[in-house]
């Protein structure tokens, strides 16, 4: 259905953006990653309000890669 479709778009959207952060953790470039972590926040978020993916995973999401970015 529609609703699948786009849910299946808007889950590899949020899967992609979160890889680009972890890509430029593993660079090893801070801003790169502060950048993509920018980035990443209001697609997750809308991700979570369209009922993508669940609002605690999402925050789950960004915490980890917050700490990860913070940690380098």
């Amino acid at each position: 259905s529609e609703m699948c479709i786009r849910d299946r778009a808007w889950r590899a959207r949020v899967r992609t953006l979160v890889k680009m952060v972890e890509s430029a953790i593993i660079t090893g470039d801070n801003n790169a990653a502060m950048a993509a972590f920018k980035a990443s926040q209001p697609e997750l978020a809308r991700g979570a309000q369209m009922g993508v993916l669940h609002r605690n995973a999402m925050r789950r999401k960004l915490s980890r890669l917050s700490n990860r970015i913070r940690a380098m």
